[in-house]
């Protein structure tokens, strides 16, 4: 069936040799009735697992009652994620848009509008997204070049390096903008100083400091946001991926303290803050509490000390269940490997595999991808 439906699809995906049609918990179900360990959760967001009885409860009940109305009107599942979101934050606005990339294209504009500044200073290796004003701020070659020319006055700095990202800022730089992990470039997590250096330039500046939690952010990495972690405090957060545990829904948040930009009029999404999204998502912020972040950084203790004991395995990478592995050989392969396995990861780049399983995700299912893992390594 698969290579008859290949006919109605564009080839932008190279998908894997199998179809999924129902998920419980850390597991999917193929077309066969096949059981799969989920270690990818849809590339970090079904935090919650799948079939989250919290989350699908809230969902229905929003189905029950209201869809859709548009932007021009309020909804209550908008105005209270709105809220669980500022108290998150310690003070801020929320946009809402349904992707990660669209987020990202909202920091853009936010920023050039508040600063008046259109530079862009981002970072080799990261990932924004595919869409034209986020790819520009891509720092792979590979993923840009085939589109160019792109948005002009982007420069790019190396990750963990000052002095580099003092030389890409220029007087008319409006926005730096970091993963706070890079995700889709291999899971490097920025260390604190580099961060505190960005946040120091931004203000010299007069820039807007962005942190891209499209992947870290709702508990990733063991706290909400990832930059908890360090104490640097940005003026934008993107946010999209976890945060609805499989509903489309992106958010851009603005601290209230951060410069005004925005009027309305300014940016919209027809679709942003649905009710149904929305509602999915209070439950999402409901459920990880301290205990569940808790655990999230156990089990991420376990597997990364896993993974470091298995042969293959010279380097593992991350915080809590953002999780990657450099391996010997072809990332890809081993990936491939372990689906045959009925294991599913991600791959990072050409020798990194990504394991982000649910943050409800178990001791026992930790040790059971471990041991798969073992298998394909040896």
């Amino acid at each position: 069936m698969n290579k008859l439906l290949e006919a109605h699809l564009l080839p932008t995906y190279a998908r894997a040799p199998v179809t999924f049609v129902e998920g419980d918990g850390c597991w999917l179900i193929d077309d066969n009735g096949e059981r799969y360990l989920d270690f990818a959760s849809g590339i970090a967001v079904i935090g919650l697992g799948h079939r989250h009885p919290a989350s699908t409860r809230a969902a229905h009940e929003q189905l029950d009652r209201l869809w859709h109305v548009s932007n021009l009107y309020w909804t209550v599942p908008m105005m209270e994620l709105a809220k669980k979101l500022s108290e998150r934050f310690d003070g801020a606005r929320t946009f809402f848009c349904n992707s990660g990339a669209e987020a990202i294209e909202a920091a853009i504009k936010y920023a050039r509008k508040a600063t008046g500044k259109a530079g862009v200073v981002a970072l080799e290796g990261s990932f924004h997204g595919r869409t034209m004003g986020a790819l520009s701020i891509t720092g792979q070659t590979a993923k840009r070049e085939a589109f160019a020319p792109l948005l002009g006055q982007v420069s790019f700095a190396f990750l963990n390096n000052s002095l580099s990202l003092r030389a890409a800022a220029l007087a008319d730089t409006g926005l730096i903008i970091m993963e706070p992990i890079q995700g889709e470039g291999g899971v490097h997590p920025a260390e604190a100083e580099f961060l505190r250096a960005a946040r120091s330039l931004a203000d010299e500046l007069g820039a807007l400091l962005c942190f891209d939690e499209v992947q870290t952010g709702v508990g990733r990495t063991g706290s909400f946001f990832a930059f908890e972690r360090v104490g640097v405090r940005p003026d934008l957060v993107t946010l999209a991926k976890g945060l609805a545990n499989g509903l489309p829904i992106g958010a851009l948040l603005v601290a209230d303290n951060a410069i005004r930009g925005f009027e309305p009029g300014d940016h919209a999404s027809t679709f942003g803050g649905n009710p149904v999204a929305c509602a999915a998502a209070c439950a999402v912020l409901d459920a990880i509490d301290e205990e569940l972040l808790t655990s999230v950084s156990t089990m991420g203790e376990r597997l990364a000390t896993g993974l470091r004991e298995l042969p293959a395995v010279r380097d593992v990478r991350g915080a809590g269940l953002l999780i990657g592995a450099e391996v010997e050989g072809s990332a890809a392969e081993v990936a491939a490997a372990a689906l045959e396995r009925k294991l599913l990861v991600t791959t990072c780049g050409a020798s990194a595999i990504r394991l982000t399983p649910p943050l409800t995700v178990s001791a026992s299912l930790v040790d059971q991808a471990l041991a798969t893992l073992k298998e394909v390594l040896a």
